[in-house]
C-alpha cells in the first residue's frame, strides 16, 4: 500500500482554532484519530491544529496498544510547515519504537503514553501562524496497528 495522509476531525480546515482569551491561560487543542489499517512507514496523522501565537508548554500522545508481540512501529510527533515556521515531524518527540508494555506507577494498563518533548526540553516553542500538529510514522507495526490514537497539545496565547 502507499503511505497516505490522515486528518482528524479536530485537524481538518474548517474546525474552528481557539485563539481567543486572556494572555496565559492555558489552552488545549486535541485531536483523535481511529486507526483502521495497519499503519504504513510515511503515514501522516494530522491531528489539531493551534492558532498563530499559540506558545506550547507541554502535551501527550496516547493510544491503544498500536503494535503487539515484537513491537516495529515507529512514530514521532511534530508539526507541519506553516509557511513561517519549517516542518519538523519529530519536533515533539522522536518517539521510536512503541511499545505499550504497562509500566508500573507510569501507565499501569497496556496503552501507549508518551509527554511532549523534543524542542520542549529547551523550554516553550512559539509559533507565529496557524500549524498542524501530526504524529509521522517511521516504521509499520509488526502486528496489529489498529486502535485509537489521541494528542493533545497545551499552549497559552502571546
Amino acid at each position: 500500500m502507499v503511505a497516505e495522509t490522515l486528518t482528524a476531525d479536530r485537524a481538518k480546515a474548517y474546525t474552528p482554532v481557539v485563539g481567543i482569551g486572556e494572555a496565559g491561560t492555558v489552552k488545549v487543542a486535541y485531536g483523535v484519530y481511529e486507526i483502521a489499517a495497519n499503519v504504513e512507514d510515511g503515514d501522516i496523522f494530522e491531528m489539531c491544529r493551534i492558532p498563530a501565537g499559540a506558545v506550547v508548554v507541554d502535551g501527550f500522545v496516547r493510544a491503544d496498544d498500536l503494535d503487539t508481540g515484537t513491537e516495529t512501529l515507529d512514530m514521532d510527533v511534530g508539526w507541519a510547515a506553516n509557511g513561517n515556521e519549517a516542518a519538523d515531524p519529530d519536533g515533539f518527540g522522536n518517539l521510536g519504537v512503541w511499545t505499550g508494555d504497562a509500566v508500573a506507577g507510569i501507565k499501569p494498563e497496556a496503552q501507549i503514553y508518551f509527554p511532549l518533548n523534543g524542542s520542549l526540553k529547551n523550554g516553550p516553542v512559539t509559533f507565529t501562524a496557524e500549524t498542524v500538529i501530526q504524529v509521522e510514522a517511521n516504521a509499520a507495526a509488526a502486528s496489529g496497528g489498529t486502535g485509537t490514537l489521541s494528542v493533545g497539545v497545551y499552549y497559552i496565547l502571546q
